[in-house]
């Protein structure tokens, strides 16, 4: 006696494809983009301080205290608490490709021979760094605590980032070990650096707050 087979229709065997519309960047990220490419080169140039108490104040001068960084990483995670992820993400990529061409908006010039910086891991952690802090940034309402969790996670991916590429260069010997260790730049560009750039996240996230209140979203 012949067997007989069900056969089933060919679209309940194969899984269902959802048409979901590709993500196109917006014109207010492209804008937000461009924003965070001009703070970012300009963050580079201009230092970070802070003022002293108000009763050391005087009539003729504030006295300031440098910081030992500058606002550049200011730059990057606050274009991502204002504008999102992508519009933070093409702004740093926008950035190293002005940099690698020749343009002089790294803190010590520019081209390609800037890869061979023990430096140049965390400008390229700039990238993860901003999707990171866009990331968060926009999944829950704007809130102090909210802001400063996105810009510290931010912070964290470009000194991981930074560290990964110092151990890569000096595996590879892109840079010279008996001129400069590598123990001395992991100290001079984490270690060092790292309670100014804290007290820079610090300003970010009290500065993103009050603008995401005053443009309501």
């Amino acid at each position: 006696m012949p067997t007989t087979m069900t056969r089933f229709p060919r679209s309940k065997l194969q899984p269902r494809r959802l048409n979901r519309p590709a993500r196109v960047i917006t014109l207010t990220e492209l804008l937000w983009a461009l924003i965070g490419l001009l703070l970012t080169i300009g963050g580079t140039l201009l230092k970070a301080s802070i003022t002293g108490l108000p009763w050391t104040w005087s009539s003729q001068t504030v006295p300031l205290h440098f910081l030992g960084v500058n606002y550049q990483i200011g730059a990057v995670l606050l274009v991502g608490c204002l504008g999102g992820k992508n519009a933070a993400v093409i702004s740093q990529i926008a950035y190293l490709a002005l940099g690698l061409v020749g343009f002089p908006v790294f803190a010590q010039g520019g081209g390609l021979s800037y890869l061979k910086e023990p430096s140049f891991g965390y400008l390229i952690g700039f990238i993860p760094g901003a999707w990171v802090c866009g990331y968060f940034a926009f999944k829950t309402p704007p809130r102090l605590e909210s802001l400063a969790f996105s810009s510290f996670c931010g912070l964290l991916v470009i000194h991981l980032t930074g560290i990964l590429y110092l151990i890569s260069a000096y595996s590879l010997n892109w840079v010279d070990a008996a001129k400069q260790p590598f123990l001395k730049s992991l100290v001079s560009f984490s270690v060092n650096l790292l309670p100014g750039q804290l007290a820079v996240v610090c300003a970010v996230t009290v500065l993103a707050f009050v603008m995401r209140r005053l443009m309501f979203y």
